[in-house]
């Protein structure tokens, strides 16, 4: 599973991602915290096409996302995102093929990506996480590590504003029951991490993006 998508990866991130780094300026803070190894969860925001691309430009690994089924359908779209290792979901219901998948995942020592929000953001600032990276990582015993991205919110072309992305430290919710509590209660963690990285990078933003060190 590993091979095929990370060979597109190997293109993928000197084309589409230099196409990113330059339109958006991308300035990455934190990336020394990404495991370079093992099975992962990352967590995200959400506002934009562009933010699995800007993501994936930022990780030094190969990242396997998870995309609703209508994109899959597009013509041309879904063959694209499936060469890139995203596998499908059916939203609005349980979907236990993409649940197996995403464990799957993880098992193998892969990295996962989710945007924990479930959809895109139209208010600009990051909404409520839904609990499907907390259970992953609570099942499987893997690190998750959140991420906020900014910018991206009112990036477009012709407006082509900055866009900054920040990695907290990995997190391992140890203690925490497998189960609908558990799942609550390590999201609303995430959640918090998120929301963190969020405000540090508008703060950033504001100060004209000067190097620093995103909160754990």
């Amino acid at each position: 599973m590993s091979t095929t998508a990370d060979r597109v990866w190997a293109l993928g991130r000197p084309t589409l991602g230099t196409a990113v780094k330059l339109t958006g300026r991308l300035k990455v803070y934190g990336k020394d915290r990404v495991p370079q190894s093992g099975g992962l969860v990352i967590a995200c925001n959400h506002f934009h096409w562009v933010d699995p691309i800007s993501l994936g430009a930022a990780c030094p690994r190969t990242i396997y996302y998870m995309a609703k089924v209508e994109a899959h359908r597009v013509p041309g779209l879904g063959t694209a995102i499936r060469a890139f290792g995203t596998f499908p979901v059916r939203r609005g219901e349980s979907d236990r093929d993409a649940v197996r998948t995403m464990r799957a995942i993880v098992r193998d020592g892969l990295a996962l990506g989710l945007f924990v929000e479930g959809t895109r953001q139209k208010g600009g600032v990051p909404g409520d996480i839904q609990p499907g990276a907390a259970m992953v990582a609570l099942q499987e015993d893997v690190p998750v590590i959140p991420v906020a991205i900014h910018g991206t919110q009112t990036w477009k072309p012709g407006n082509l504003h900055p866009i900054s992305l920040a990695w907290g430290e990995p997190i391992r919710f140890e203690g925490l029951p497998k189960g609908g509590k558990g799942y609550r209660e390590a999201s609303a963690m995430l959640q918090e991490k998120i929301h963190g990285l969020f405000a540090f990078l508008v703060e950033m933003h504001e100060l004209g993006r000067p190097e620093a060190v995103p909160p754990a």
